[in-house]
């Protein structure tokens, strides 16, 4: 099988952001594409980006309408900023006379006589401009037109014949919303592309497009998140870490605290994950936000992607504790990003993560773990999405740090939503406990994969000067369950 890659040549760009990448390079030149969904799914859109691909490059490009008309084409074009300029549109509607009784045929069927004008005034169209880019809207009419399924392939199949003949590479468009679905066009189409509306319980429904066949080419399977914006579709391919290894030395990055650093064994490993975990208020964020600025001031690039904590906010408290964050950005080394995970899509997030790894990022912070789950529809598939986007930051060489809620605040009953310290290289534990009457925090590490690392348990604190890794707690047991006992030179003996 002859790969797309070794004949460039043959190939046309779709005109749709991240739909080539999906199809390995583009469209095969002169071929007929089949394009499916339901009303909403952004055909019409997805056509006319197409066409002003072509029209953009000089070429001959014609919209054949069977159902809308011109108005609305150049409506739905307004509404991304296009003017249809070089698009011609072939409007093949039903006139007024099939409202009047009298006009209407009583000997002969009307699919007999419509299916023929129809047909023929698509060829005189093809004929008129002779285009190089050609949009049938929508293949339903003709469906319902020739009445048996016999028909409608032949008919089908004398199009794509005589569209090839003319060094058309076409589009048909099908919003299935004929009597019955007919897999007819699937098996005559060179590339099947379908598009995919699913309804959410809250927020903006998710949107999916699936390349269900295109011969002799080694696309991008799977289901690809896309969304509708201003300008058009943009398609976000679904990421592949396999696809995206890069070998690279492994260096240690400090804290920028002594004591953290000879806490976690030299610092975080270039390519690793890490998984900061405890319950609210222990200082979660703060700890991620000290290995950005630590990383800032050495003159790396980074990038945060903040689901729950507003990004104004997280400037002002790393302000309050001697973190210039709010410097990095201005020197372009840092990106904050805050998400909505009721608009956002997996594919969405992903995409956004490796356009900040493009850019140089060095390390990537992704607070919660808990609002990303929200981003993901089916919780049954987060270990997958999480399983990827680390696997592919990690053969980029950057340092991922991943925020995680634990429901609770001292003991052993604290929960967490989804457990995510088997897929992470390191996890960082922060906890509450209980000690002379004041609720204190203790930082430890339970998993290192890149080096030796201390197994004890310090102090942790977080005042107006910064962040402080204490000293061991060595003269406390239990510490971990919240209420510890002391054991210290002075147990045993009275408070005074």
């Amino acid at each position: 099988m002859q790969t797309q890659n070794s004949i460039t040549n043959l190939f046309i760009s779709s005109g749709v952001p991240g739909l080539d990448e999906v199809l390995a390079g583009g469209l095969t030149r002169d071929r007929l594409y089949l394009v499916e969904g339901e009303p909403g799914t952004g055909k019409t859109t997805l056509a006319l980006q197409f066409l002003n691909e072509g029209a953009r490059l000089g070429e001959s490009v014609l919209y054949i309408t069977l159902a809308e008309t011109a108005v609305e084409l150049l409506s739905v074009a307004n509404s991304h900023g296009w003017t249809m300029e070089g698009i011609h549109i072939e409007e093949i509607l039903p006139n007024e006379d099939v409202l009047d009784p009298a006009q209407q045929y009583t000997i002969f069927h009307p699919s007999e006589i419509e299916l023929g004008n129809t047909t023929q005034r698509i060829v005189n169209a093809i004929d008129k401009y002779k285009p190089r880019r050609v949009v049938l809207d929508s293949l339903s009419e003709l469906q319902l037109l020739a009445e048996s399924p016999l028909r409608y392939r032949r008919q089908v199949l004398a199009l794509k014949q005589y569209l090839t003949s003319r060094s058309c590479t076409t589009i048909f468009l099908d919003d299935r919303t004929a009597l019955s679905t007919d897999l007819q066009v699937r098996s005559v189409a060179h590339a099947v592309l379908t598009l995919d509306l699913a309804d959410q319980a809250y927020g903006s429904d998710r949107r999916r497009l699936r390349v269900v066949k295109y011969r002799g080419i080694a696309f991008h399977g799977g289901a690809h998140d896309y969304k509708i914006i201003s300008g058009g579709l943009q398609i976000f391919p679904r990421l592949v870490a396999a696809a995206t290894r890069v070998a690279s030395k492994r260096r240690q990055l400090s804290s920028g605290l002594p004591a953290l650093d000879q806490q976690i064994g030299g610092g975080l490993e270039e390519g690793m994950s890490t998984l900061i975990s405890g319950p609210p208020g222990t200082g979660k964020s703060t700890l991620a936000a000290q290995f950005v600025h630590a990383a800032t001031q050495r003159g790396e690039r980074c990038a945060m992607f903040l689901f729950e904590e507003a990004r104004n906010n997280m400037l002002n408290r790393a302000a309050g504790l001697g973190m210039d964050l709010a410097g990095a950005i201005d020197r372009e080394l840092l990106t904050i990003q805050q998400i909505d995970p009721a608009e956002l899509a997996p594919g969405q997030f992903s995409h956004a993560v490796m356009q900040a790894v493009e850019r140089g990022a060095r390390v990537v912070v992704i607070d919660s773990l808990n609002g990303y789950l929200n981003a993901v529809p089916d919780e049954r598939f987060l270990a997958i999405y999480l399983h990827e986007l680390l696997t592919y930051l990690g053969q980029r060489g950057v340092v991922s740090i991943i925020v995680g809620v634990q429901q609770g605040m001292i003991g052993s009953g604290m929960t967490t939503t989804v457990d995510a310290s088997y897929i992470a290289d390191n996890v960082i534990m922060l906890r509450y406990f209980e000690a002379q009457g004041e609720v204190r925090q203790a930082i430890s590490v339970f998993k290192k994969r890149g080096s030796e690392h201390e197994r004890t348990i310090r102090r942790f604190l977080i005042g107006s000067g910064g962040i402080e890794v204490g000293p061991v707690l060595k003269d406390f047991h239990g510490i971990l369950t919240g209420v510890p006992t002391y054991d210290g030179p002075s147990a045993g003996r009275s408070p005074g």
